[in-house]
């Protein structure tokens, strides 16, 4: 029905600035912190892990809290530069200061160190939730076409897998390099300071690009009246489902592979060459499997399916056989990434399902909510595989640094992580998105869409 309608025009200029700003140096920002912060924090600023840990979950449970305040706050926004937009002014400024200030080692007592370090790595959290909720946003407010807006997710996942990989693989010779060169101490510095500056070009270049065309007007309603009628819909929960188990399926790759090749393989000189030969797999699938998968099934249910089904397949054959020989384990780990990686982002099309089905059912614009609501949820995600994986290695016995020592149930853990927890993860996943509301009315809600983007049309015109 949809697609009788006349198109949309594609506007790259919005595409590359929306593409390169949160996922662009932002990210390498917070792919170098991910990596290297916490060594920082307990070699350089002298916290103890138990004391970096504590930091770490206070942290994670403001930001938790603030994501649907930054939510509610940037739909009820109003400016002469629209809803979403002005946050893209402050942003890069703020996480220049934040990011740079993180790595600093300031001649304090310890105590004071400590408040400092959670100082500015909360005010780090608090500015990528500014940016990251308006960013997600503003996506559906500027396109309405269901292929204008995946073409605009899928170059931010290729862009978010370089600038991952960037950060995390290269940060420390990007670090080496500048203290070589500039003669400083800190090489952190000069890079945050670099990534920041080219954050400006890209968030205040969103700023000028993006449009805020399909929007409701700023009602004159009590918020409370929107966010119950958004909060009453229980059929929301599989996208909420989905949304934690992608970004724990997605951690638990990361999280797992260090483990296994230390201590199932025993092999901890082979960490760095299973990385490196396994790790453009991401990229691969992010910028070009996920593109031609979405073309090919067009919504991002069948999507998921087929990516959760292709990978599974090569997910079981590593749990059985991985062990056996280690080119033969590169090979399938670099055929599972290149269809499992790209379900991180594609659910986040599911985002705009979301906003889509609540301004189909209630008639109200709940972009910042919506969005915010994926936030918290992908928060949780990352909060299970960061505690999660040593909790369970905790219940089962395992020894710290006792390579080719742990017991069998270690073993198992270890495999399951790695290569079987993705296949129950993504069968999950896949059970959740049965009673995902959209598929019901995906017809009429395409057909409002055109309505809006005629009437939108019409507006500018007259």
């Amino acid at each position: 029905m949809e697609n009788k309608q006349p198109q949309e025009k594609m506007d790259w200029k919005f595409t590359f600035f929306h593409a390169t700003s949160v996922s662009g140096p932002a990210m390498v920002i917070a792919a170098a912190m991910a990596s290297f912060l916490s060594v920082h924090m307990t070699d350089n600023l002298g916290i103890s892990a138990t004391s970096g840990g504590l930091i770490m979950l206070i942290a994670t449970l403001w930001d938790a809290i603030n994501d649907p305040i930054m939510g509610v706050l940037a739909d009820r926004t109003k400016t002469r530069w629209g809803r979403y937009r002005p946050y893209f002014i402050p942003a890069p400024l703020l996480l220049t200061f934040f990011a740079t200030m993180v790595w600093l080692v300031p001649d304090f007592s310890a105590t004071g160190k400590w408040w400092y370090f959670l100082l500015m790595y909360i005010g780090y959290g608090m500015t990528v939730t500014m940016y990251s909720m308006p960013h997600m946003a503003i996506l559906p407010a500027h396109f309405k076409e269901d292929s204008k807006r995946n073409r605009v997710i899928t170059l931010g996942a290729g862009t978010t897998a370089i600038a991952f990989t960037i950060g995390s693989s290269f940060g420390m010779d990007i670090k080496a390099f500048f203290e070589k060169t500039l003669g400083v101490s800190n090489g952190y510095i000069p890079f945050m300071l670099i990534l920041g500056a080219l954050s400006c070009v890209t968030f205040w270049g969103l700023f000028v690009t993006a449009k805020e065309k399909y929007i409701e007007p700023l009602p004159d309603r009590p918020l409370t009246e929107d966010l119950k009628r958004i909060l009453k819909h229980k059929e929301l929960a599989p996208f909420i489902v989905v949304w934690v188990l992608a970004s724990l399926g997605y951690g638990l790759g990361f999280a797992a592979s260090v483990y296994y090749v230390m201590y199932y393989l025993a092999r901890p000189d082979l960490i760095g060459i299973y990385m490196a030969a396994t790790s453009p797999a991401g990229i691969i699938s992010m910028m070009l499997v996920m593109p031609l998968v979405l073309k090919y099934f067009k919504t991002a249910q069948k999507a998921l399916t087929f990516s959760v089904f292709a990978s599974g397949i090569f997910f079981i054959a590593l749990f059985f056989f991985g062990k056996s020989n280690f080119m033969l384990l590169i090979v399938l780990s670099f055929a599972a990434a290149l269809f499992s990686t790209m379900q991180n982002a594609l659910v986040n099309v599911l985002v705009n399902d979301a906003i889509d089905y609540i301004q189909f059912t209630e008639g109200i614009s709940a972009n910042g909510v919506i969005s915010s609501i994926k936030g918290f949820a992908q928060k949780c995600g990352n909060a299970l595989t960061n505690s999660g994986v040593l909790f369970v290695l905790g219940l089962v016995g395992y020894i710290p640094n006792a390579v080719g020592q742990q017991n069998e149930a270690t073993m198992f853990a270890i495999n399951f992580l790695r290569f079987g927890a993705p296949v129950v993860i993504g069968l999950t996943m896949l059970f959740a998105l049965r009673f995902n509301p959209v598929e019901k009315h995906r017809e009429d809600i395409a057909l409002m869409k055109s309505m809006i983007r005629d009437h939108s049309e019409e507006n500018s015109t007259n």
